[in-house]
């Protein structure tokens, strides 16, 4: 914390404490993992009341930037990913997004992310999405399966060197896996032999971003999300199941929103990297 705190002035001052806070935290003066001073030393050193203090440090906890389990000192939480998610889900919701706008999405996420990655990924990363697309057809059953897809479509997020579209592609992509794991058949073959079809297209996008050449690198990655698309379909008519409509799309998209991002826990069902 500062030596010299931020003046308060008469009004809301649990508002003004929580900006002089967010402020810090975002800034990085009081870094993600910090604790907080207890709540008598922030009440002394912005000479307000307890209760005012308690107030201020719930509004963090609601914006997910401070946790406070067991009643312990509020700790910083300030995780990019996390923010991103708790935003995502609630713009989705408030919104009404469909489920198709959201994965639609992805599919120009990504491919803008081969498009910088063409340019702007050095040879080692370029090997690291390589042995990534390599790595899939070797996985058996399911998680191993859609880790591997993850930890493919993460790294070429990632070798774009943009840390806002990674952040938009590693969260989109993990709702997309798991909807997809959702909706394949009863023991998820579906799923295990879309992937496993779709080798050879992300070994062209592999090739295509080692190739250097930005516009084609974003061809391939548009081709590879509308032959998926293409494959989950077949698959389910030859499963003798009818394709999944709009609106049972944008529900389950829902409901893992809804039990996958929350505040100040853990987000269940995966990786743990949104909250």
């Amino acid at each position: 914390m500062p030596e010299t705190p931020t003046r308060i002035f008469r009004g809301r001052v649990a508002d003004q404490i929580v900006e002089d806070l967010r402020r810090q935290i975002l800034d990085g003066t009081l870094p993600d993992g910090s604790r907080l001073p207890s709540e008598r030393e922030l009440a002394a050193y912005y000479d307000v009341s307890g209760p005012t203090v308690r107030e201020a440090i719930r509004v963090l906890t609601a914006m997910g930037l401070v946790n406070t389990r067991n009643g312990s000192r509020a700790v910083v939480t300030a995780q990019g990913d996390t923010l991103l998610a708790v935003s995502i889900a609630s713009l989705v919701q408030v919104e009404k997004v469909s489920g198709r706008e959201v994965f639609g999405l992805l599919g120009v996420l990504n491919a803008y992310a081969a498009e910088l990655a063409a340019t702007q990924a050095s040879d080692e990363e370029v090997t690291r999405l390589r042995e990534a697309a390599q790595a899939i057809p070797a996985s058996e059953g399911v998680a191993p399966t859609a880790t591997a897809l993850r930890e493919f479509f993460d790294t070429l997020s990632a070798i774009s060197h943009n840390s806002l579209l990674a952040a938009l592609c590693r969260f989109i992509t993990e709702m997309q896996i798991e909807l997809a794991v959702k909706f394949a058949d009863s023991d998820n073959r579906d799923f295990v032999q879309v992937v496993g079809s779709l080798h050879t297209e992300r070994m062209r996008i592999v090739a295509a971003v080692a190739s250097r050449d930005p516009r084609h690198a974003a061809a391939v990655v548009r081709d590879y999300h509308r032959l998926a698309v293409e494959q989950i379909t077949e698959a389910r008519k030859a499963a003798g199941d009818s394709p999944v409509s709009g609106t049972g799309l944008t529900e389950a998209l829902t409901s893992w929103l809804r039990a996958n991002v929350t505040l100040g826990g853990q987000a269940s069902n995966t990786r743990g990297s949104l909250l």
